[in-house]
Order: structure tokens, then sequence, then C-alpha cells
């Protein structure tokens, strides 16, 4: 899987992502402390990967900030993109399952290196629920604007 990844600063957990993302296969593409030269704050870098999912050149990605909180507010500003911060692997199950998520978003202060793994696991092995309102709940945020 092509996967996207921001990070506004290359501390905590931020490289950790890339390095278990690859390890697990996936094709990683970088931006803001992660990528060399290019612009580290938070709304540039997360905006970066999230517009890589809506364009079609990621089909996640995973944007990172000191809470995760404004890394998810740049990239829920992109139109297609459902970010969802999350600190645990329920949250992570959940965001996938409820919300369809695309984006993982998650704190570089609070994220171990075993929370890491595990929201990774839950991340990676849910799915979009194929329930009716599940399904219309999604629908209905997409059409927010």
């Amino acid at each position: 899987m092509r996967i996207s990844v921001a990070a506004d600063e290359n501390v905590g957990v931020a490289s950790a992502v890339v390095t278990e993302l690859r390890e697990r296969g996936h094709e990683v593409t970088v931006h803001g402390a992660l990528e060399p030269g290019a612009r580290e704050d938070w709304a540039w870098a997360s905006e970066a990967a999230a517009r890589d999912v809506a364009a079609g050149r990621a089909e996640q990605a995973v944007v990172c900030c000191w809470t995760g909180t404004g890394a998810s507010i740049a990239a829920n500003k992109v139109p297609g993109v459902r970010a969802a911060l999350c600190v645990d692997a329920y949250t992570a199950e959940g965001a996938r399952k409820w919300n369809d998520a695309n984006v993982l978003a998650l704190s570089l202060r609070l994220t171990s290196q075993a929370q890491l793994r595990e929201i990774l696991d839950a991340w990676f092995a849910g799915a979009p629920s194929t329930d009716p309102g599940d399904r219309a709940n999604i629908a209905h945020v997409d059409a927010i604007g």
C-alpha cells in the first residue's frame, strides 16, 4: 500500500512510523520534517500528506504533530480525507470501522513505540463497516462543506 507520512518534528515516533510502515511492506512518501528541505510546519506537512490521499497518490496517510490535533485538523480540511486522531488501538479500530478513516493522526508526545505498533495493527486490520447506518454517516460527512 502507498502511504504518505507527515511530521512537523523528527521526534518521538516520527521516524519510527516510517520504519514500521516500510517493515510492513508499504511504500512510504514522507513530508515535513521527515523530508530534507521541506517545510516542517504541521499545517503544511499534514496538508501535503492528505492531498496525496485525495489525489490517489497514496491510499492512506499518517500525520503527526506534538498533540496530533493540529495535524488532524489540517488533514481534515482536504476534501475526501477523513483523519482520525488515535491514541490507542481501540480508537484506531473504530476509526477505520465506523468512520472509514483514511488518515491516521498521531501525537508525537503521547505515542510510545509499543502503542504505535498496536495502533498500526488495529488500523490495518480494520475495515470500513458495511452497515447502512454507518455508510450513511460517512456519506453525510463527505457531503458537509
